[in-house]
């Protein structure tokens, strides 16, 4: 009968020494339960809305065949209704990849990643979107390593981002969050050095969450 007092004990105290931790490290599990029903309930509403743009679309196709004289503002609503169903789609399978990936997979991850010109010849504009899917019980910290690959004067070359950023900026890429994250950075490429591959590290300090690394096309990238 002790014997099995104390194993209860000991395993009321593991636990309390558990919620403990988590505490410590601003967990709640409340607060992540209605932080999750939050986004279920978004995604639900983004569903509903695109069902009702669907059928926008669909009434203005019919008067589009009927009424040739409004042809051409209807075609600019089918645009209009069309950008915003695109939209409201890719939102929702932002928020999926938070709660409810494809993949089944926990963890980091990078959600997105779009490259656009920047204001000079040799500028671009990069966005980051990394998430931590499923599990969100404890906040992710680290930092984000980038690497370019291509082809200078006839050879392999190879650039990191402290090499590549705008002067006067950090070359420090920290990130910290529970769900998602965004980031928005610009890089200017030597002249003569042709992009082919664009590599994304991000390395986690959160202990049981790994690190990931990434590689994407350069063409493939280009927004």
């Amino acid at each position: 009968m002790t014997r099995a007092l104390m194993a209860v004990m000991v395993v009321a105290c593991g636990y309390l020494v558990f919620e403990f931790g988590r505490i410590q490290a601003n967990y709640n599990i409340v607060d992540v339960r209605n932080e999750r029903q939050a986004y279920e309930i978004r995604i639900a509403d983004l569903e509903s809305n695109i069902v009702a743009l669907k059928e926008e679309v669909a009434l203005l196709e019919t008067h589009r065949d009927i009424d040739r004289e409004a042809y051409k503002d209807v075609e600019t609503g089918l645009a209009t209704l069309q950008a915003k169903i695109q939209e409201q789609a890719d939102a929702i399978a932002f928020y999926r990849g938070i709660v409810s990936p494809a993949d089944g997979s926990a963890g980091l991850r990078v959600q997105d990643l779009r490259l656009t010109r920047g204001e000079s010849e040799r500028a671009y504009n990069i966005r980051l979107v990394l998430v931590q899917s499923l599990k969100h019980d404890r906040k992710v910290t680290g930092d984000v390593s980038l690497t370019i690959e291509g082809e200078e004067a006839g050879e392999a070359a190879t650039y990191d981002y402290s090499q590549l950023q705008p002067a006067d900026t950090s070359a420090s890429w920290p990130f910290g969050f529970r769900y998602f994250q965004d980031f928005d950075r610009e890089i200017v490429l030597p002249d003569g050095f042709t992009p082919e591959k664009i590599t994304i590290e991000v390395r986690s300090k959160t202990r049981s969450i790994d690190s990931i690394e990434e590689s994407y096309s350069w063409t493939t990238s280009l927004g």
